[in-house]
């Protein structure tokens, strides 16, 4: 019960407001080619350092845009902080942004898959976190499928690459990734250890 009061508490109080949005799929799609290096045509990325960006939410996609935009105007003192990502998005308009968010929505995320090994541990954590140490449970915020919301700002997670998920739970939890809402996911990712960050990663793949 404790358990459950602790997520609901997380969700209720996490959940904002969603940005307006009216980008264009099909404009997106002719700009996108720039992308494809390191994402793939249709947002699947095959290299597993780099996020799948196809079915993600497009307020979110949008976001990030713009934050690595902001990075690259403050030298990496504001929004997100990434030399390669600040050349792709040096040249884009807030609609180019925007368009390229509605296209890589429009996608169909491919499924992977959870080792074994990982889905009682970490399918634990995910639904139920940990409340003596303070950590909140994933499914809170991002679902039991691990879908999230676009009205509330939440990333979908599941089916995304375990290395890209590890790699980010670390930047969060080491400070060099500061863009999440309230600092939730840097609150979060403190308390992990390599271990959990490391389960969690691979439970998402394909997500139980």
């Amino acid at each position: 019960m404790k358990k459950m009061l602790f997520s609901l508490t997380l969700l209720f109080g996490f959940i904002g407001t969603a940005h307006a949005f009216d980008g264009d799929a099909e404009a997106g799609k002719a700009k996108s080619a720039v992308c494809a290096a390191c994402h793939n045509a249709d947002g699947n990325s095959a290299i597993d350092m780099y996020p799948k960006l196809a079915g993600q939410h497009a307020p979110y996609l949008y976001k990030q845009l713009r934050e690595y935009k902001l990075g690259m105007e403050t030298g990496g003192k504001q929004g997100r902080n990434n030399a390669i990502m600040f050349g792709m998005v040096a040249a884009l308009s807030d609609q180019d942004m925007k368009d390229l968010a509605a296209y890589f929505a429009s996608q169909k995320m491919k499924s992977g898959t959870t080792p074994e090994n990982v889905i009682e541990q970490a399918g634990k954590l995910y639904r139920g976190g940990d409340a003596e140490r303070g950590i909140a449970a994933c499914i809170a915020c991002h679902g039991p499928r691990g879908n999230g919301s676009d009205l509330s700002g939440f990333p979908k997670i599941s089916f995304q690459h375990a290395n890209y998920l590890q790699i980010t739970l670390k930047e969060f939890r080491d400070g060099k990734r500061a863009n999440d809402l309230n600092g939730m996911m840097q609150d979060v990712a403190r308390k992990l250890t390599d271990e959990e960050i490391e389960m969690l990663s691979q439970y998402l793949g394909g997500l139980h």
